[in-house]
């Protein structure tokens, strides 16, 4: 097993070990983060995701059904749907591909990660595609279906757009009662504005807690681990500035290099039995 492979290993018996696969699931935890059909481009981000640490503190199991929300390039669904193939169910809740509603950006990416699912029925098993967002698609899942609800880096796109009401209605009424919804996202100084967050990307954890409370989620816990200090939050192209994107281009590149990607809030939120 490669070095990444031994630490994240050593990791994964520290906060797994509650939920152990049993000895005839051939895919666990950490064979799906050390396999090779991870792209480097995404286990190099492994740093700043922090993916065993994040699943479990969101209580994923390969047993369940999982909803990720728009999964764009298929960071997670590289792990998500692998994991899940055997015992478990994997939803994938996509952008809405109605060429004459969407941008031609969201049907290629939704285009390109349904096509790397179907060439490796080994791998990603036979998930759930669904369309989800603006105007009318706002079904996650079959009601009541999921046990856990995810959704990285998306709510400040949601808030710009005017609908993250309705997608957080959506989350409650996919899940399961006693399911959890986990968020992962750019997290805004205390105090910004709204108009700020829809400029910058970054969101108050005040203000995705009420998203979420207001569709009747309680929340259960936060976590840290996602979290980069070494981040304030401000700069000129708001997250995109830092990797990886870096939208300054040269400008200040190192800088923001040694930065890294942004400091993120990871929430846990249940909805009520």
């Amino acid at each position: 097993m490669k070095k990444t492979g031994k630490r994240l290993l050593a990791c994964f018996v520290a906060v797994f070990a509650p939920l152990t696969v049993t000895a005839g699931q051939s895919t666990t935890m950490m064979a799906v983060i050390s396999g090779e059909h991870r792209a480097s481009e995404n286990t190099s981000r492994d740093q700043y995701r922090h993916p065993v640490e994040t699943l479990a503190f969101f209580e994923v199991r390969p047993s369940m059904t999982v909803v990720e929300v728009w999964p764009g390039g298929g960071w997670y669904t590289e792990i998500l749907a692998p994991l899940l193939r055997q015992s478990g169910r994997y939803i994938a809740a996509g952008f809405v591909t109605n060429p004459e509603l969407a941008p031609q950006w969201r049907i290629q990416l939704m285009q390109a990660l349904e096509a790397k699912m179907a060439a490796a029925p080994d791998l990603y098993g036979k998930p759930l595609i669904t369309e989800l967002g603006l105007p009318d698609s706002w079904v996650a899942a079959p009601p009541g279906s999921a046990d856990r609800v995810l959704t990285f880096r998306n709510v400040h796109n949601w808030l710009k757009g005017g609908y993250a009401e309705p997608m957080f209605e959506a989350f409650y009424a996919a899940l399961k009662p006693g399911g959890i919804l986990g968020v992962v996202e750019h997290r805004a100084r205390p105090g910004t504005s709204i108009e700020a967050m829809k400029v910058s990307g970054y969101m108050t954890e005040e203000y995705v807690i009420k998203l979420a409370t207001e569709a009747g989620f309680k929340l259960e816990a936060r976590s840290e681990v996602n979290a980069n200090p070494k981040d304030s939050a401000d700069h000129a192209e708001g997250v995109w500035t830092l990797p990886p994107s870096l939208r300054l281009g040269e400008k200040d590149r190192e800088k923001y290099l040694a930065i890294g990607e942004s400091d993120r809030m990871t929430l846990k939120f249940v909805k009520p039995r």
